[in-house]
């Protein structure tokens, strides 16, 4: 087994972790009250982060899954929303469209998403069904050539701002999860509506939106069966790029808990002197050096274990329930290093305790995953080679 990264990760790396604080830090606060980042966002796409699940031939980089979860890691350590906005570019939604969408689409959005001139928005959430997927109500019907779609989604994010919006919805009232389909709505279209309704303890809005017959090519109805499969395959990745930024979180509050313990000062020496404030810094620093192991193997377990591009559901699960649970405690003990001033909006460590709730709701919850989990041991470990029965080494 080999933990180490690249000299190629570690200079991109290294260029991502120099923008971020020198550039995205300082600003941060600002983005509290709903703001779009729309300058860090367009230099993230200078770089080059948000080409990364962008195909070479389209313009991006077309880059590991891992690689991915490094960057917005480092993201995540500065600005939860700058964080979720790239996950909206380097998620399911543009390798839905990189995978499954004809080539004149992936021609004239992928290009642009490479180079941050397009935002994308990825419909999945309804009123009614969250994570019960196949409960969806939102359809569309196919007649002739066309595709009507009619129905409602909700607490989605860049609505406002999207150039395609992403919808997984029913086909042709099919019901069940067989019935789940895809189809690319380009914004602005007659009969799409969205409303920012919720602004998130996070800072960024989320929007229900509408679609009220919608008339599409057929073409853009990129997934019209076995719906189900193919989303939750595809999440397997964002259940690998949700808790990234989890992790980075909670690195970015360890960071600010450190400086914070050697610059303050209180009975005569610095906080940090104190046994009981070392012992709080460790235990979060074992907790995340947890996480970043199980993070890590699941990121790349796409081609180590289950032999394609996407990572093994269980590890991602895994990683998935650890690292988000993980995130709140530790970015919870970070403002009880800081004391009175970390329940104030001026320091970092109260907006990333803000962001890092997030995790564990978006992508599976983890009641759902911890499902799953429990689900694989008792129904297929080998009871003779017990936990290595489980191929995962």
């Amino acid at each position: 087994m080999d933990f180490s990264i690249s000299e190629e990760q570690r200079a991109f790396v290294d260029t991502v972790r120099k923008v971020c604080q020198k550039e995205f830090a300082p600003r941060a606060i600002k983005y509290l009250d709903g703001t779009w980042p729309a300058e860090n966002m367009k230099r993230l796409g200078e770089i080059g982060v948000l080409g990364m699940a962008v195909p070479q031939e389209y313009g991006g980089s077309g880059l590991s899954i891992l690689d991915t979860v490094l960057v917005l890691e480092e993201i995540g350590k500065v600005c939860y929303v700058t964080a979720m906005g790239a996950l909206g570019e380097v998620g399911t939604q543009t390798r839905v469209i990189a995978t499954f969408a004809p080539e004149e689409i992936k021609r004239k959005i992928l290009p642009r998403v490479a180079t941050g001139e397009a935002m994308l928005a990825i419909c999945m959430t309804e009123p009614d069904a969250g994570t019960d997927v196949p409960n969806y109500k939102t359809n569309c019907t196919i007649k002739g050539d066309r595709v009507i779609l009619r129905g409602a989604k909700t607490l989605i994010s860049r609505a406002d701002i999207a150039e395609m919006f992403v919808v997984f919805t029913r086909v042709d009232s099919k019901p069940g999860a067989e019935g789940i389909g895809c189809v690319l709505v380009p914004g602005g279209v007659k009969g799409l509506t969205a409303k920012a309704t919720y602004h998130t303890m996070g800072g960024e809005y989320l929007s229900d939106v509408f679609f009220d017959d919608v008339e599409l090519p057929l073409e853009n109805l990129v997934i019209r069966d076995n719906g189900m499969k193919k989303l939750l395959s595809a999440f397997n990745t964002q259940r690998c790029l949700n808790p990234a930024i989890c992790l980075g979180l909670a690195e970015g509050a360890l960071e600010e808990a450190v400086k914070y313990m050697r610059a303050r000062s209180a009975f005569g020496k610095k906080i940090g002197d104190f046994q009981g404030m070392r012992w709080k810094v460790a235990d979060m620093y074992i907790q995340i050096e947890a996480a970043r192991g199980l993070l890590y193997r699941a990121a790349v377990s796409g081609d180590t274990v289950s032999g394609n591009r996407f990572p093994d559901p269980t590890l991602a699960a895994m990683a998935k329930i650890y690292t988000n649970e993980m995130s709140i405690r530790v970015t919870s003990e970070a403002i009880q290093v800081h004391g009175g001033y970390g329940f104030t909006d001026e320091f970092p460590v109260s907006r990333f305790f803000r962001g890092t709730r997030y995790g564990s709701l978006g992508g599976g919850t983890t009641e759902t995953l911890r499902n799953m989990v429990g689900r694989k041991l008792v129904e297929q470990m080998d009871l003779a080679s017990g936990c290595f029965g489980m191929d995962y080494f």
